[in-house]
This record gives structure tokens, C-alpha cells and sequence, in this order.
């Protein structure tokens, strides 16, 4: 998650541009032609031993001959000859290279290992090779063969392909939308999509970040660096082979569910990230959320002087999800006053064929003041009787003084000019007025508003903890994994299964494990006695479905079923997969439940993102009728919640006629036993339960499949090993003792703190809070508090602390690293009337300690001069102590770890 040099190479100063040539149709040339013409403002030259000058530019032979020292060389030379000129740019202080040479190969032994090296060497970053370059309308940079250059605005573009950014550049100059940046990642020998997602979050020029994505190459570093950009501003993404089939050899049947196009789909909603379907609707999502901001609700009203085109954009909308806005008896009657008696009388807003100027601007004012939509469509047919372009000029007058006056409160005003030139569609444009050239595409634009909307309260919302009755018995689980594997097995048989479920509270029918009838039949007979009815099913680690082979028989009542039955399963299963290595079968009660639901849940793996939990309707169907939602895990309840509520059959779980509801978060609390279960027992690959029943009693579990092989470590730093996102770290709560025998119980920061926070800070005198935040604090929002209770733990840390006698929230210590993992920047702040009782100090020795298991380096933090007890407590740690350059009244203060 590096940002560190990218500054250098996306807004530089100087430049240099190596493998120039005056050859009509090289890049090379294609590339000095468009730094030429964006006008760089920073120093430039040109660098090739065969030239003298190139298109009035003059050449030098060398980067060690430079009058100056680039930030950034942009490096167009042959493949063989790069990695010598990265190190030669290393050893001239060049911060960075743009490679846009292709054909360096990959791997051991390859130019591009070569080039690598070299600027490991040197600390220097990389964008490409293999890339179409980078367009910053900002610094008036365009090192790119793009045919255009975009003009400058609030968008930025990371893309994966060269083609689509150059399409969007075509796209943007039709439209007059404006980039802050675009950046054409290649081969992403070093910067990636998580490095410019860091950037361009805490890039002030940038309002929303577009992405081209097709495959992502490190799954944590990518999720860390998208859910903390998404809390900043609109992340879009539009990924490419959404058909691919994934999982296709899988073994259960959550695996063959979690298809790789499903599983990116759960990490983009779960990094906060809205997904488009395609390039069109990426354009759209980049018009509209490039110039307004997200409504408070989706309640859209239409203004239009055509009835079809409104019912369509009405049909559209409410296909989508969104609300046609009413139009209520007093606002109707304003309507009625400024309008023809054929007006429709309700949303969409006709306001009839012949609708002029100031029919226009009367509706809209009443539309604009009316509190009872969230955002407004603009439409208009052209006629022969009112001239389009001057509805337009008054709308876009109109709008203009509605935003001077309101501001950030400004509802989005969004327009279709049907058939509209280019000057209209440059005077809406102009005007900031997102414009589409069909009603469908602007209820998708609007749609785009209203889901970031969704998706920022999402991200901001406080979750509710696990139960703290749910206390797992994880030794247990992990021996009887360990069992299997030192036995060289791939999978649990039934009874380890029933043991693994147990082990985390997971119900499932009564399971017994016979490996000939007559163990069959004893088995049976103890379920007899207690008056149920016996299932039995093949038993083979070899047969993954066992209904294929005919290995369940239903309804045995009796001894002789159960013998019969039991020689019937064990011959037609080697009959027909003489192959298979078979156990026996497996003796269980059966559970007839007229109004339960089946469904499946379950663990699968994939090969970018790790393990992924599957939920959906169960049953031997479960491929066929396809009704899944997936999730990336961890799972809290809320989560679990979510992924529920994407399926179809989540409406069953619901009452309906007859049939109770079913027992409420049943099913959500498994799912989160599952995700538990995967962080705890990462030797578990594949885990199926299907069916599991659900009914207004609760949730059992019938059926399972385990699949189990040593660990592997997917992703680097701590937390579980096959998690793109890392859970909750609960190793480091603590019981502190500190001065005076005060007994302190410290743990890290969860999300449902927040009202624990806010009632902290009213025992923070305004006094500390100034000294903490640097500023006067009257409010705390729930955005704020919410940005520091939600933390993705692979960044940043926070500790609280409370009091073992009353459970008060009594301190917090914080640490949050820089984009390289060698420096975090701490904060702390306690509750005013329980300072110099040692807590601080325990508090910090607490982060140091942290800081130094994370690998970080060093720990640094700013502190007001007149913060005096601090700056005491930073010398007796050791922290070096300096007065900051710029600003005075602060010190710098640093920990070498």
C-alpha cells in the first residue's frame, strides 16, 4: 500500500523521456509529441545516444549528463536496454520510472526480474512496463501515446488496460469531463492498483476513483487500500470476464458455487466498491458521480414534455429499486397554478408537448423546493414549437442560482435533451448538470448516486457483536482436523464432522459412522428406541455426491430395512465406482420437518481472494437452481445478515400463510460459527453443509462435507492465513495492572464502540481534546467517531481501555503505519479526570510493543509545545524530541523500534 514516491512521479517537477526517436509512428515519438503539446511547466529533456535533437528538443547521451535531476523517467527504449537505464536513473536520483516498453518477459531470469532489481537497489518506483503511460491534466503531464488529452477535473482513472484508458479519454473529450489523473498500470511490476487507490484517496483533486480492472494480484494489500478509499470517495470498477466459469473441478458443492467472477463481486461489496456491468455504464457512473453528490434518499421526481419517455424513465426506475417521488396534494396544487390543466397532475412531472422556457422554469422551482424528492430528472423532446437549446439555457440558469444558494444541500439535477447537439449537451456539461443521451442511462446515473449513498452507510454502520454466550471449543476442533491429517486423509468422515460442529455450536442430527451392516443395525437400534426413523448413506471419501450412486435410503423403520438396506448401498456403490475406497455407511436419525427450508452454507477457496463463505437455497438441486450470495470473511452478524438477505430464498425465511418465520438470526449466527471456524482451523479448504434446515425451532445441520490439507499462507503479515481481510485481533487483549493496583482491561477497538467513544469524549475536557486534535472539538459525528472505531486492521490499530470495576471506557492509544510499513503515527488521549495514574504510560509501552510485532520501524507523532506532560513521558520512552521545522508551536517526536 505504497503511496511512498508516487507524488514524484504523478505530479514531478522535472522530467525525462528515454528512446525519443524521430520516427514517424514510434511511441517514443507518439509520447514527446504529447509532452509537448500538454506544455509540461516542469523542467524536460530528452535522452538518446543517437540524436542531437528531436523535434526542436535537444538530446543528451546519457541521464548522467542531465543539467538536472528527473523525478520521473519515462522510458520508451528497447526491452534489453531498460534495466541499464533504471539503474542509471537510480544512481542520478530519479525518484521513479514510467516504463511503457513491453516484451520484458516475467519471472525468474527475465528483463523484468532484471529491472525489478534495479530499482529495489535504488528505492525507486515503477509504473508498468507494458502500460500506455500516465495522463496528469493537473501538472499539464501527458506521458502517454493516448491520441488525446484529457482536460483537467475531478476523476481518476487506474486502468489495466491501455485501450480503455484511451477510450475514456476519447469519451471524456465528447463529454467534457475532466480527469485529476489517469494512470495505465500494465504489467505492474511495482505500482499497483492498491498503491494509486492510496493516492488518488488522499489526492484533494480527486472526487471519485474510476477502475478498469481484470485480475487483481495481491487480494489483502488491494482490499485494505479499497475499503479505505471507499470512506473517502466513490470507488467504481468495472472488471472484465464476468462470464468466466470458476471452480469448475471443485469438490463440494459450495466450491463449484463460488465461481471467480461471484467471488470478485463479494470483494468489491465488501471493500465498499460500486461494480458496473460495463465501459457504457462506467462513463455513466463517471458522469454523474464526477458532478454531484449522493441524495439522502432515492426518491427521484421526473420533469418532462414528453409522457412516454417519462413512463419508460418511471418503469426503469422502479425496476432498479429506486422511488418515484410524490407529488403531494399542496405541491399539486402549486403545480396546478403554473401549468396548462393537461399537465399529468403527477410524477413524472408532464408538462406537455409545448412546454417553453418558463413552463420549464416554473415546474422546476417547485420541484426544486419541494422536500418530498430526493434528486430531479430533467427531460425534453424536441419540438417544433420550443426551441430546445433555450430550455435548456433557462434549466441550467435555473439550477446554477438553486446550487449558489444551497450548496453542499443541493438536491442532483440530472437531464435527458433527446437528440440534443453538441452545444446543449456542452451547456449542461458546463454547468455541472450530469446529461445522458436516454432516459435509461440517467435512471442508471441516478442509481449510481443513490448506491454510493447505501454503500457509505454501510461501511459507516455499527454493527452488533457475536454473542457472548458463543464460546467455541477450538482445541477440540483443531485435534480432530490434526487426527486426519497425521491419518494422510482429505476429508472428515461423519462423526469428526458432527464432533467439528459441536465444537462450534452448530447443530446436526444424530450421526453414527458402521462400516457393515450388522454395525449398521446397532447403531440403528439405539435411534429405534427413541422412536425416530433411521437415513443411511454411503460413506466414501471417493464419492462426493452420494445421491448419484443411489447411497441414501429414506424411512427405515426397522432392523431387517437396515440390514437390507445397508448390503443394497455398499453393492450399487461398488458396482458402479469399483474405484472408490468405501468406509461403510453412515447411520442417522431422520428429520422430517413439514415447514422447514433447505439450505446450503459453506467454506470455499479461492485463488486470489482466499477463502469465501457461500450462502444460498440447499438440496441435491443446489447447482441448478443457483440461488447463492457470497461474502469474504470475516462475518459480524450484520454482515451475515447481508449476505442472507441477496438470496431469493431469504424470503422464505420470512412467515408467510401458514408457515412461521423462521427463528430470527438462526442462520445468520451459522454463518458466522463458519467464519469463525475458517479463521480458527485455516487447515480446512472445503466445507459443505447442505441441507441445513431452518425453522421457526432453530437450525440443524443434516448433511456435510469437509475437505482438509495442510495450511498454506496466502497472504503476508499476521491475521489468518487465507484471509484477504483481516479479522478482529484478538490476541491482544490484555489485563493490565497499573499504578496503585488499578486494574485495566485493554482490548483492540471494535465498530459497535462507537456510543462507548462518544461517552468517553464528554469526560475529555476541551482543554485535552485541543491538545489531542490540535483544534477546538464541540461535535463529534457519527461519521467521525465511526472512522475511528472502524479500522482495517492490516493499517491501522486502536486499544481501549477500561475500567475492571465499572466497564468505563477510560483511555484509547492509536497507531496508524504509512504506506510502507516502516513509520506509524501514534495518538492517545484519556479521560481528563483520570490522568497521572499510570494508564498513559501502560497505554503506550502497549503500542511500541505492537509497533514492533507489525515490523514497523519507527513510531512518530506530532505534539503541541505547550503538551508538556506528553513530551515528558516521550523522553522518559526514549522518543528523539525536535521542534517542527514550519510550525513551531508542534514537535516532532520520534521511537526508533
Amino acid at each position: 500500500m505504497s503511496t511512498y514516491h508516487l507524488k514524484n512521479l504523478l505530479s514531478p517537477r522535472s522530467a525525462a523521456l528515454v528512446g525519443a526517436s524521430p520516427r514517424q509512428g514510434s511511441v517514443g515519438r507518439a509520447i514527446l509529441g504529447n509532452i509537448k503539446k500538454a506544455k509540461f511547466k516542469g523542467e524536460f529533456a530528452l535522452v538518446n545516444n543517437h540524436y542531437d535533437e528531436i523535434d526542436g528538443v535537444a538530446v543528451v547521451g546519457s541521464l548522467g549528463k542531465l543539467p538536472f535531476v528527473p523525478e520521473i523517467v519515462v522510458i520508451t527504449a528497447p526491452a534489453a536496454a531498460v534495466a541499464g537505464i533504471v539503474d542509471e536513473a537510480g544512481q542520478r536520483g530519479a525518484a521513479g520510472a514510467l516504463i511503457v516498453t513491453a516484451g520484458l518477459g516475467h519471472g525468474a531470469g527475465s528483463m523484468s526480474e532484471a529491472v525489478e532489481r534495479a530499482a529495489l537497489k535504488y528505492g525507486m518506483r515503477l509504473i508498468g512496463p507494458n502500460c500506455l503511460g500516465i495522463m496528469m491534466p493537473g501538472v499539464a503531464l501527458n506521458a502517454s501515446f493516448s491520441a488525446h488529452m484529457p482536460c483537467a477535473g475531478n476523476l481518476a482513472l487506474i486502468s489495466q488496460s491501455g485501450a480503455i484508458a484511451a477510450g475514456m479519454v476519447d469519451w471524456a473529450a465528447q463529454r467534457g469531463v475532466g480527469f485529476s489523473g489517469i494512470v495505465s498500470i500494465g504489467d505492474q511490476l511495482d505500482v499497483d492498483i492498491a498503491d494509486l487507490l492510496d493516492y488518488f484517496a488522499l489526492d484533494g483533486k480527486t472526487r471519485a476513483i474510476l477502475l478498469y480492472v481484470e485480475a487483481i494480484k495481491d487480494a489483502r494489500k488491494f482490499m485494505s487500500a479499497a475499503r479505505a478509499a471507499a470512506r473517502v470517495k466513490p470507488v467504481v470498477v468495472v472488471k472484465s470476464g464476468r462470464m468466466a466459469q470458476g471452480a469448475k473441478a471443485a469438490a463440494t458443492h459450495t466450491g463449484a458455487l463460488a465461481g471467480s467472477d461471484a467471488v470478485y463481486d463479494a470483494a468489491f461489496r465488501r471493500a465498499g466498491i460500486l461494480r458496473v456491468s460495463d465501459l457504457r455504464e462506467l462513463f455513466d457512473c463517471a458522469e454523474t458521480l464526477g458532478r454531484v453528490e449522493s441524495p439522502p434518499g432515492k426518491r427521484l421526481a421526473i420533469l418532462t414534455n414528453g409522457g412516454g419517455i417519462g413512463v419508460l424513465a418511471i418503469d426503469r426506475l422502479a425496476e432498479l429499486g429506486g422511488i418515484p417521488a410524490a407529488i403531494t396534494p399542496a405541491v399539486r396544487q402549486k403545480l396546478d397554478a403554473v401549468l396548462p390543466p393537461t399537465w399529468s397532475g403527477s410524477n413524472p412531472v408532464d408538462i406537455v408537448g409545448d412546454a417553453d422556457p418558463a413552463r420549464y422554469a416554473a415546474a422546476l422551482e417547485l420541484l426544486l423546493a419541494d422536500p418530498g424528492n430526493d434528486a430531479i430528472l430533467v427531460m425534453n423532446v424536441q419540438t417544433a414549437m420550443a426551441p430546445a437549446d433555450e430550455i435548456a439555457a433557462t434549466v441550467t440558469g435555473l439550477v446554477s442560482k438553486y446550487r449558489h444558494q444551497h450548496h453542499r444541500s443541493a438536491k442532483p439535477v440530472l437531464a435527458v435533451w433527446v437528440g440534443a447537439d453538441q452545444t446543449i449537451i456542452n451547456l449542461l456539461s458546463d454547468t455541472g448538470i450530469p446529461n445522458y443521451p436516454t432516459e435509461d442511462d440517467a435512471v442508471l446515473g441516478f442509481m449510481h448516486l443513490v448506491r454510493h449513498r447505501e454503500v457509505m452507510e454501510t461501511l459507516a454502520q455499527v454493527p452488533p457483536a457475536m454473542p457472548s454466550e458463543f464460546a467455541p471449543d477450538i482445541d477440540a476442533a483443531r485435534r480432530i482436523v490434526a487426527a486426519a491429517l497425521a491419518d494422510g486423509r482429505q476429508w472428515l468422515d461423519p462423526v469428526e464432522i458432527k464432533g467439528l460442529l459441536e465444537a462450534y455450536e452448530i447443530a446436526m442430527v444424530p450421526t453414527f459412522a458402521a462400516a457393515d451392516a450388522e454395525q449398521a443395525v446397532a447403531h440403528a437400534s439405539k435411534l429405534f428406541a427413541q422412536g425416530e426413523t433411521v437415513v443411511l448413506k454411503i460413506m466414501s471419501r471417493d464419492i462426493v455426491h452420494k445421491s448419484d450412486v443411489g447411497g441414501v435410503v429414506l424411512n427405515l423403520t426397522n432392523a431387517d430395512a437396515v440390514r437390507a438396506a445397508t448390503t443394497d448401498i455398499l453393492a450399487r456403490a461398488k458396482a458402479l465406482r469399483p474405484e472408490a475406497r468405501i468406509s461403510g455407511v453412515t447411520v442417522q436419525a431422520m428429520v422430517v420437518r413439514a415447514k422447514t427450508r433447505e439450505l446450503i452454507l459453506g467454506l470455499a477457496d479461492d485463488p486470489t481472494f482466499g477463502t469465501v463463505i457461500v450462502f444460498g437455497r440447499g438440496g441435491t438441486a443446489v447447482e441448478i437452481i443457483n440461488d447463492k450470495a457470497l461474502a469474504l470473511p470475516p462475518l459480524d452478524l450484520q454482515l451475515a445478515r447481508d449476505i442472507i438477505e441477496r438470496t431469493r430464498v431469504s424470503r422464505l425465511l420470512r412467515a408467510y400463510r401458514d408457515v412461521p418465520a423462521v427463528k430470527p438470526d438462526a442462520v445468520a449466527m451459522v454463518l458466522v460459527k463458519l467464519s469463525q471456524l475458517a479463521a480458527d482451523i485455516p487447515e480446512i479448504h472445503e466445507f459443505d453443509i447442505n441441507p441445513l434446515l431452518a425453522d421457526e425451532a432453530g437450525v440443524l445441520a443434516v448433511d456435510a462435507r469437509v475437505a482438509i490439507g495442510p495450511a498454506q499462507r496466502k497472504f503476508k503479515g499476521s491475521g489468518p492465513a487465507n484471509f484477504a481481510v483481516r479479522p478482529y485481533p484478538s490476541q491482544w487483549q490484555r489485563h493490565l495492572v497499573v499504578k496503585d493496583g488499578w486494574r485495566v482491561f485493554v482490548r483492540p477497538i471494535r465498530p459497535e464502540d462507537e456510543p462507548l467513544i462518544h461517552e468517553f469524549l464528554r469526560h475529555v475536557t476541551a482543554q485535552d481534546l485541543r491538545l489531542r486534535f490540535f483544534a477546538s472539538m464541540k461535535e463529534f459525528t457519527h461519521q467521525f467517531v465511526a472512522r475511528l472505531t472502524q479500522l482495517d486492521y492490516a493499517r491501522a490499530m486502536a486499544f481501549v481501555a477500561f475500567d475492571e470495576t465499572t466497564n468505563e471506557l477510560v483511555g484509547v492509544v492509536r497507531i496508524h503505519s504509512d504506506s510502507i510499513y516502516e513509520t506509524g503515527e501514534y495518538a492517545i488521549l484519556l479521560r481528563s479526570d483520570l490522568k497521572g495514574r499510570g494508564l498513559g504510560w501502560a497505554l503506550m509501552q502497549l503500542i511500541i510493543e505492537y509497533a514492533k510485532s507489525e515490523g514497523l520501524k519507527t513510531i512518530s507523532g506530532d505534539v503541541l509545545q505547550e503538551n508538556t506532560i506528553m513530551l515528558e513521558m516521550c523522553r522518559h520512552l526514549g522518543f528523539e524530541i525536535k521542534t517542527d521545522p514550519v510550525e513551531h508551536d508542534i514537535c516532532d517526536v520520534k521511537l526508533k523500534l
